[in-house]
């Protein structure tokens, strides 16, 4: 996600925080600052931080649940509107599904117990309906928060938690990409939902939060069918086969002249057998340029490590590769190592793109 940088490292998965939370942040502090001085600024920031350790304990449950089933929680990335985990790939299984979801708000039940029990708070109406009142004690409307952060996560609106445990439900009866559409379809209408009683309330977190509601719910709708309709689609007719490859000697000033001279905006680098080495993407060109100079050899500017898969084999093992590693692109191998194409992010939105005209 642009604009976002890591903050801190659990174990194999990195915290990330977006911009505008910082922005959130200083506006937090700003309105406080104005309404009783530097104490409430402080106590003000001191009970958002809370609220979104929270928040990543919240995510964190998913990752610990989705480890269970092999997948991988890379990052965490905090927003204005909550925490976003970003799973290498999603739970196969709708009962794995539905741990993964229920995980996160377990957390918040279990957090909200913590302060209930051990710390003996209570959460009065006053409390559950004045969460940013200062006057009410700092526990608890921690406490509530976590309440309605279960409550509101809970909500069968796709892709939110709630959603996924929707979605999860329908798969036992439909197929996944029907189950999908109809729980994607369910989310949108929460989403106006959600956007309206912001637009009516004055609230605008909550119009915030329609926006990604219905952006998140179409987005994932989109990707699982694209991974339906790729394990149908064979590789070798899909790869960037006409291309122009830079030795691995070549020079980032050579690789500027090819840059100029083609449409690509990546180049697969190959070894003098024809062996791919690594991609140079036109960013790591350019960032190549500024920090190395135009002599400098393409490889200490190239992204290594590139995935690479055989020409007989689907569409779908690059699209995993692809969103997997997030690398630039996957390389198409024939029988003897030899690359012969690559697929990009870019040029599978393109088919994907061309398919749904064709459709029409």
């Amino acid at each position: 996600m642009q604009w976002s940088y890591p903050i801190l490292r659990i174990g194999s998965t990195e915290i990330r925080i977006h911009l505008t939370f910082v922005l959130l942040l200083a506006w937090i502090a700003i309105a406080y600052f104005q309404a009783g001085g530097t104490s409430a600024a402080v106590e003000g920031v001191g009970f958002v931080a809370a609220v979104f350790a929270c928040v990543v304990l919240h995510e964190l449950g998913h990752a610990a649940a989705a480890r269970r089933y092999g997948i991988r929680t890379p990052k965490i990335t905090l927003l204005p509107i909550g925490g976003v985990a970003q799973l290498e790939r999603l739970p196969e299984k709708p009962s794995e599904e539905i741990v993964v979801a229920v995980a996160g708000p377990l957390v918040n039940v279990v957090i909200a117990a913590f302060l209930v029990v051990v710390l003996g708070t209570t959460v009065g109406i006053e409390a559950l309906t004045s969460m940013e009142d200062p006057r009410v004690a700092f526990v608890a409307r921690l406490t509530t928060v976590n309440v309605w952060l279960v409550l509101f996560n809970l909500i069968p609106a796709f892709p939110m938690d709630g959603g996924r445990v929707l979605r999860a439900l329908l798969a036992m009866r439909y197929s996944r990409v029907r189950a999908t559409e109809i729980a994607g379809t369910i989310g949108q209408f929460a989403a106006f939902a959600f956007g309206f009683i912001g637009l009516v309330s004055g609230n605008v977190l909550l119009i915030f939060v329609a926006i990604f509601v219905y952006l998140a719910a179409t987005a994932e709708t989109q990707a699982v069918g694209l991974q339906d309709a790729a394990r149908a689609i064979a590789i070798r007719d899909v790869m960037i086969s006409r291309f122009e490859s830079l030795p691995a000697t070549a020079s980032l000033n050579e690789a500027a002249q090819v840059l100029l001279r083609t449409t690509q905006h990546e180049f697969p680098i190959v070894d003098g057998a024809g062996r791919l080495r690594g991609v140079l993407t036109r960013e790591g060109l350019v960032a190549g340029l500024q920090q190395r100079g135009s002599q400098a050899p393409v490889v200490e500017a190239m992204a290594a490590n590139i995935p690479v898969i055989r020409d007989n084999e689907k569409l779908s093992t690059a699209l995993a590769h692809l969103q997997k590693r997030e690398a630039p692109a996957v390389g198409v191998l024939d029988a003897r190592d030899n690359l012969i194409g690559y697929v990009t992010v870019e040029n599978i939105g393109e088919l994907m793109m061309l398919r749904s005209a064709v459709a029409r």
